[in-house]
């Protein structure tokens, strides 16, 4: 009895390790560059986000008509993704008239360092920060957006900088998955805790989710909205990677939603 006993807890112990030592592999695992680059006819303004440790790519892509600073988004995407990916669908946003910040994570395409909580909120607060210095872009009206992963890297940026926020497939912690892999939670290295950065941050938060998702459950939406005291929900009928499933209309109901917070003008 006593060697099988410590025979499950070595395996136990072994296992924790394993995990302990992979989980940033785990977490981000990277993606790697393609063949494509951004269409030739897209205007992109490319600059690198620099830090002590990391060294990170930025595309701003401004609205076709400048007749002044405009409100932008800062995008963070979801893993396995690259900023290269999404310069066809937030052309939705440029031709609504905002500008739009794609930054991408350290050691992602053709970016440097490690990808950890301490880095990523570097390379966002610094993102936002040459964001806001820009002549062209409004510094108050700044929207932070971010899919999955990236939900937990736009929380990062400092709370009283971003005057609103879009979160897609976000979780509420990477530590409420812990205990489903029978992994400690206070071992998680980076625990990017969303609920706490939305109990301190004040302005509005859209929330949108899918019903179906089984990567990211839904009940993390509904805890994320109890955390926020300005926050609006739309759950849909799609999983984690199809989601929203009907994009044009989702930015059509980011729009409104700014404009009903007063974050842009009618």
């Amino acid at each position: 009895m006593l060697w099988a006993l410590y025979t499950v807890v070595g395996l136990y112990l072994a296992y924790v390790l394993t995990l302990t030592l992979l989980q940033r592999r785990l977490m981000f695992p990277g993606a790697p560059l393609a063949p494509s680059d951004a269409p030739p006819d897209v205007k992109i303004d490319r600059f690198w986000i620099n830090t002590d440790k990391a060294s990170c790519e930025a595309w701003f892509m401004p609205p076709p008509d400048r007749g002044g600073p405009s409100p932008t988004i800062i995008f963070a995407h979801g893993n396995a993704e690259r900023i290269e990916e999404w310069v066809m669908p937030f052309q939705s946003f440029t031709s609504m008239g905002f500008g739009v910040l794609l930054v991408e994570y350290p050691g992602y395409g053709r970016s440097k360092g490690a990808p950890t909580q301490k880095n990523i909120t570097r390379i966002m607060t610094r993102a936002f920060n040459t964001l806001a210095a820009r002549n062209d872009v409004d510094a108050e009206r700044i929207i932070a957006m971010g899919r999955s992963i990236g939900g937990g890297a736009v929380c990062r940026i400092p709370r009283d900088r971003p005057a609103a926020m879009v979160l897609t497939s976000t979780f509420t912690s990477i530590r409420a998955f812990a205990r489903s892999f029978l992994f400690p939670p206070f071992l998680v290295l980076d625990p990017f805790n969303n609920i706490a950065a939305l109990h301190a941050y004040t302005g509005p938060v859209l929330i949108q989710h899918g019903l179906q998702d089984k990567t990211v459950p839904a009940s993390h939406a509904r805890a994320l909205a109890r955390a926020s005291g300005r926050s609006r929900v739309l759950l849909e009928e799609c999983g984690h990677n199809d989601c929203p499933p009907d994009w044009p209309l989702f930015c059509s109901k980011v729009r409104e939603f700014l404009q009903t917070n007063h974050v842009i003008s009618e």
